[in-house]
């Protein structure tokens, strides 16, 4: 009888290395929740060894408090969340006494998420924001849908970069862009952030959309267009991060409709570096945990050591015509 070279079910699998380099930022692995979908952290103690997390993304911060819109500010679609929560949150300097202390002490990366109306307010809280212990990197959340002007400095090219030229000026921080799908082009819009100096890009945020009450005849959100996010766009997510790893050299972190360990190879083939888990988290608040416990047996079964054997390898007819059977590409 032939024995088999790969380890049997029963035989110990060899932890792969799932540290993961996005440019100067260095996580320990790619598993991290998404702004918006975790709070600060702390309702997710006693389901999450939050220690255990390669990153945690806190609810965006603006430099003034934001009430937020008007209800309804959710709704549950098909495969999917309707938000337009608004950005409701208490500002930087309260983010800075009451919620980062907290932060430091759950042992995982922190990446703030910061958002403004206009350029020079990311500059002015990136500036209020350097220098303070516990952040390993800020992400620019250029695309929120749901507030005024929220995706116009992430929907024009030269905007993007000026916005990310900007909080570069003003931070030694590792600086990523988080992107919305909702244009015509995300390469062009990815480039933009990348010649203004992001060190990394998450694709995608939320995609526009609208729940109606035809009984009522009225919208179902208070602030009638919201952001679409979940299962339903996944595909829309894998084909941004895909598009912008074929034409430019710079680290994604992808996130959209992230629920199962199949979605998290999907997006690292495409190729993403690591992954935001945001809407899974409402409907199964230990997600991330089971993910991370999956990782090496996803691994194994593909015969990959580390993130750079599974990273942007995705073998599209034209590729897998050049790529000898059995030897699958290594990310560059």
């Amino acid at each position: 009888m032939a024995h088999s070279d790969r380890p049997s079910s029963s035989q110990p699998l060899e932890s792969p290395d799932l540290s993961v380099s996005l440019g100067r930022l260095r996580l320990p692995n790619p598993i991290m929740v998404a702004s918006g979908t975790f709070g600060y952290g702390r309702e997710m103690v006693g389901f999450v060894a939050l220690e255990r997390l390669g990153g945690i993304v806190p609810k965006t911060i603006t430099l003034l408090p934001r009430q937020g819109n008007a209800p309804w500010r959710t709704v549950e679609t098909a495969s999917g969340l309707l938000n337009s929560i608004g950005l409701d949150n208490d500002g930087v300097e309260a983010f800075l006494k009451n919620q980062l202390p907290w932060l430091r002490q759950c042992r995982a990366p922190v990446i703030v998420s910061i958002a403004g109306a206009s350029q020079p307010d990311f500059v002015q809280i990136a500036d209020q924001l350097e220098g303070v212990p516990g952040i390993v990197a800020l992400e620019l959340n250029i695309s929120c849908p749901n507030v005024s002007h929220g995706v116009d400095l992430g929907t024009d090219p030269e905007m993007c970069r000026s916005v990310v030229a900007g909080v570069r000026g003003v931070t030694k921080l590792p600086v990523l862009a988080k992107l919305t799908p909702n244009v015509t082009d995300i390469v062009a819009i990815a480039k933009g952030a990348r010649d203004g100096g992001a060190d990394g890009l998450t694709l995608i945020n939320t995609c526009q959309g609208i729940a109606i009450d035809w009984r009522r005849r009225r919208p179902m959100l208070g602030n009638v267009i919201g952001g679409l996010s979940g299962p339903a766009i996944k595909p829309i997510a894998l084909r941004c991060v895909y598009q912008v790893r074929q034409a430019i050299d710079i680290p994604i972190i992808g996130v959209g409709g992230i629920l199962s360990i199949d979605d998290c190879m999907e997006f690292f083939v495409a190729g993403a570096c690591a992954v935001q888990i945001g809407t899974a988290n409402f409907a199964d608040p230990v997600v991330s945990m089971n993910l991370l416990d999956a990782l090496p047996k996803a691994f194994a079964e593909i015969g990959a050591s580390c993130m750079a054997d599974v990273v942007g390898t995705l073998l599209t007819p034209v590729r897998a015509a050049s790529q000898p059977a059995g030897n699958p590409p290594h990310a560059s």
